[in-house]
C-alpha cells in the first residue's frame, strides 16, 4: 500500500520527496483511523438487547 500511495501521489504532484512524505504520513495514520472506525461500529447495538 505504501508503494501504491507514493506512486499515485508522485504521478499527481510530480515530486518524489513530497510523494514519499505523503505516503508515509497516510500509512502511519491508517492504523489509528481503522481502530477508531472499528471501535465505533462495535459500540452500535443494532437494536439487540443483552
Amino acid at each position: 500500500m505504501l508503494l501504491i500511495a507514493v506512486t499515485i501521489t508522485w504521478v499527481i504532484i510530480g515530486d518524489v520527496s513530497d510523494a514519499i512524505n505523503i505516503g508515509l504520513m497516510t500509512n502511519s495514520l491508517k492504523p489509528s483511523t481503522y481502530y477508531l472506525y472499528e471501535r465505533t461500529w462495535d459500540r452500535i447495538t443494532w437494536g439487540v438487547t443483552a
